[in-house]
């Protein structure tokens, strides 16, 4: 069902009853259903206004919109209204590059290189990485874009032996994964990740194009070859309005108290 839209592109409302019971997530399923099928920036009706439509308390149709609100479906602006909300773009489980997710879900990436330098290993990069006192890294600073709006801020270090004139290569077209396969022969074989949930500094919130004190998710993630040998060891701050994680758990053996996660694309 593709969702009507009068001129100043507005929701309309269906001419359905809604059931005697539930009526409340019965409204909400019906809006997920209107909202699944319209543009970004498209306003819902005014609260007075669905209730009326609707024969419904203005209680339920709040409940109901912040039941959206907090599924990342709709964003309401002060004094404006509520608005369907740009599509998150969700990583899976499984290990796969920016450029890759962003493919898979039919936007082009693309990134801005802030940072491409060769310079000596610092006592944490050097731990990540497993690296010995002396050596050097390679620190690369992008800002990820799908279809041309930032997405993610992504600093990345890699150790500079193993990937040498790495710091001189053309990186803010071209997928650094695809890179270390081709040139390089690295054969990526998984990760470890541990994610926060944050706020974005103002400065942070600047590089990714909205306001300080949204919502945002800090990832740091630690690479590893087939060998167990890391090569990469990166820190990413994504948008919280436009980035989701998607994992399945399993639960293991009862009172193991071990888990695992599938991939899911």
């Amino acid at each position: 069902m593709g969702a009507e839209l009068t001129g100043r592109g507005q929701l309309v409302l269906p001419d359905r009853q809604l059931p005697a019971i539930g009526k409340g997530a019965a409204l909400e399923e019906l809006l997920e259903e209107l909202i699944a099928h319209a543009d970004p920036e498209t306003a819902l009706p005014p609260e007075r206004a669905i209730a009326e439509h609707f024969g419904l308390a203005r209680m339920t149709v709040r409940a109901a919109i912040g039941a959206l609100v907090a599924k990342g479906l709709v964003y309401r602006a002060h004094g404006q209204g509520t608005f369907v909300a740009e599509p998150r773009i969700t990583q899976p489980a499984e290990l796969t590059s920016f450029s890759e997710d962003m493919r898979a879900r039919g936007l082009r990436p693309s990134s801005v290189l802030l940072m491409q330098e060769r310079l000596p290993a610092q006592g944490d990069q050097a731990r990540a990485l497993q690296l010995a006192a002396g050596h050097d890294v390679v620190r690369i600073e992008r800002i990820r874009f799908g279809d041309d709006e930032p997405v993610a801020h992504e600093r990345a270090h890699l150790p500079a032996q193993r990937f040498p004139g790495l710091e001189t290569l053309d990186l803010e077209q071209a997928s650094l994964y695809d890179v270390l396969t081709e040139r390089y022969g690295c054969a990526i074989a998984y990760s470890d990740q541990r994610i926060a949930a944050v706020r974005l500094t103002r400065a942070e919130a600047h590089l990714l194009g909205t306001a300080a004190d949204e919502p945002a998710l800090r990832i740091e993630r630690w690479t590893y070859d087939t060998e167990d040998v890391p090569v990469e060891h990166v820190r990413s701050l994504y948008r919280g309005d436009r980035y989701q994680l998607h994992t399945r758990m399993y639960r293991g053996p009862a009172g193991s108290g071990t888990g695992a996660t599938s991939p899911h694309a």
